[in-house]
């Protein structure tokens, strides 16, 4: 079968320092109505046929106004996105901040609902690689200084810390969970590493352990 392939629908690249999405041009053309159709009405008189044109004149007029108002809510979402996670961009998912949709519906005064549907399969192509924008969604963890943390940060820092562990001393959930209190800050039950751990199909220690 021929391999469907995604391509993004925003860009993100970074001009003076700052991290800035814009519309990938290739997904938005520039539609028009050709100046020959709307001739032929004005020369019209107010019969069937003419009454026919002008409704579908206006049905593609407001076609292609609703593509530009999609176009414009997407990139209106996707620079919220990328303000908000300008960390992300810079250091990589260990910092990416934790955010709702609600987050993003408040700056734009839009329902939830609506910036819902606009970030399903919607793809933004970033240097860290292409990512759909549900990605930087996700649930905050408090931190010992009273901040917060992004359970995908966290998550991140969990797999960073089993790929760096000594094979032969394989770190426990409990082990880990020490770790993210006393050199993150970041305060977890050990069954919520656990979750985290499995949810990355990461087996437990003693299944990692290698005999030198």
């Amino acid at each position: 079968s021929q391999a469907d392939y995604v391509v993004p629908d925003v860009y993100v690249t970074q001009e003076k320092g700052v991290w800035r999405a814009s519309i990938n041009p290739d997904l938005s053309p520039r539609l028009r109505i050709h100046p020959f159709y709307s001739t032929l009405i004005r020369r019209g008189d107010k019969g069937d046929d003419n009454r026919y044109m002008r409704e579908q004149l206006q049905e593609a007029r407001w076609f292609i106004k609703s593509i530009q108002s999609r176009n414009d809510t997407i990139l209106r979402v996707a620079e919220v996105i990328v303000e908000k996670q300008q960390a992300f961009f810079e250091f990589g998912e260990e910092a990416m901040r934790p955010m709702v949709l609600r987050d993003v519906a408040e700056v734009l005064e839009m329902h939830e609902s609506t910036i819902s549907r606009v970030t399903t399969q919607k793809y933004m192509l970033t240097p860290k690689g292409l990512v759909e924008f549900k990605y930087f969604f996700s649930s905050q963890v408090n931190t010992a200084d009273g901040g917060n943390a992004s359970a995908t940060a966290i998550r991140a820092i969990i797999r960073s810390l089993i790929s760096d562990e000594n094979p032969q001393k394989p770190l426990s959930d409990s082990k880990i969970t020490s770790i993210l209190l006393n050199e993150k800050g970041i305060k977890v039950a050990r069954r919520t590493v656990a979750k985290y751990r499995e949810a990355m199909s990461i087996p437990p220690s003693n299944e990692r352990k290698r005999i030198a």
